[in-house]
């Protein structure tokens, strides 16, 4: 009998790292996780520490480490920050880091597990919206593999098995189109942000569930499956599947298509991620479709959506005109939750950050903080002009 596979799962508290950690208690002789890291809900954290026993667990900052350092006792390991994110994973009795940070904040974590020759299992987006160039050129250097965890990219993964890449020619990403999807326009400005968080699917964190209410969820995934996928951006395609069923579509040069299809549940992409090239049985839902009845596809408005065809522009634009696009996004949607910003001027302060940016196309990762940073004030001072 094979030992179980090590799994860190950087954002165990999160909505992802939640399903992870259920994920694992199903099937204790397949994986252990070893690794658990956590922002601010460090009650919840020390409730997987008790459930779980990992080796070590990572905490946002030293006060928080030292309640928790109180509680739990010497059998655990606490590290602490950045620093603490970036040895766990990079631990040499890591064999899986599941990245399921939330935005910039998992690059830097996800580009050490992929220098390491870890498997990644990637949940956190924004690490390929930033980085894709960066970490795509350490995959192909090294021995790491980047195995998808969003139910899209899953999907496109797994229709991809067996097929050649060179035969691919269109990928379709579908969408719920969140809970405004028959609101007109013109009501935008007074959407509240418990409407917003309403996502009629899926239940996600509050950053997601603003993004996929925008549709900059779904642009965020195009920039990532260009990286993943190696396919040119005008063979993306984007199209809205209310009852969020088909997870994604290729469509190959003989003009045949595959689709995979499953009930919308997190836990199955990553079961798939970490089982692979392995599919467990497990007794999930299945679809019914005497009850389903029908699957409807159709266009996005991106009139209404204007955060979708914003992530084309930058991808188009290229270099660090997506890591523009994806800290500008991060603040305005912090300042939406926090009463600060109009839902309506989402993608306003989203366009005057990629209008003011000129891209670079040769960057490190020194230069993908600075051009963050910078994004984030502008980001704040155009929020301000907007108030008064």
């Amino acid at each position: 009998m094979t030992s179980p596979r090590t799994i860190a799962i950087l954002g165990s508290t999160g909505s992802i790292g939640r399903s992870a950690l259920e994920v694992i208690a199903g099937f204790p002789d397949r994986f252990r996780a070893v690794y658990l890291s956590a922002n601010r809900n460090i009650d919840l954290l020390r409730d997987q520490i008790n459930r779980f026993r990992p080796k070590g667990v990572v905490v946002s900052d030293p006060e928080r480490a030292a309640a928790l350092r109180s509680s739990v006792g010497h059998g655990v390991e606490i590290m602490c920050g950045a620093e603490g994110l970036l040895e766990a994973a990079g631990r040499d009795d890591v064999d899986v880091v599941l990245s399921s940070l939330v935005g910039f904040a998992g690059l830097k974590p996800t580009l050490r597990a992929v220098e390491a020759g870890k498997v990644v299992a990637l949940a956190n987006k924004e690490t390929l919206v930033v980085g894709g160039e960066l970490i795509m050129k350490s995959v192909r250097a090294g021995r790491a593999r980047l195995l998808p965890v969003d139910s899209e990219h899953s999907a496109i993964f797994q229709c991809l098995q067996g097929e050649d890449p060179r035969t691919i020619e269109r990928l379709v990403l579908t969408a719920s189109g969140g809970p405004f999807l028959k609101v007109g326009k013109e009501k935008f400005p007074g959407i509240t942000v418990a409407e917003a968080l309403n996502h009629p699917t899926w239940r996600m964190g509050n950053k997601i569930t603003i993004d996929s209410a925008t549709l900059m969820n779904k642009g965020l995934e195009v920039i990532e499956a260009f990286w993943l996928f190696g396919v040119p951006p005008e063979k993306i395609q984007v199209v809205i599947h209310p009852q969020s069923i088909v997870h994604s579509m290729v469509e190959f040069v003989d003009g045949s298509m595959k689709a995979q299809l499953g009930i919308p549940d997190m836990k199955l992409p990553i079961l798939y991620a970490l089982a692979y090239p392995e599919r467990p049985a497990t007794a999930s839902r299945r679809i019914d479709f005497e009850t389903l009845r029908e699957l409807t596809f159709y266009p996005p408005d991106t009139e209404k959506f204007e955060c979708l065809p914003l992530a084309f522009r930058a991808l188009q634009m290229g270099g660090t005109a997506p890591a523009v696009l994806n800290a500008a996004n991060e603040v305005a949607v912090q300042m939406f939750l926090d009463g600060e910003l109009s839902f309506s001027a989402i993608p306003f302060v989203i366009r005057d950050a990629l209008n003011a940016h000129t891209p670079m196309h040769a960057f490190t990762l020194a230069d993908l903080e600075r051009i963050d940073g910078d994004t984030r004030e502008r980001t704040r001072r155009v929020q301000a002009t907007l108030l008064t």
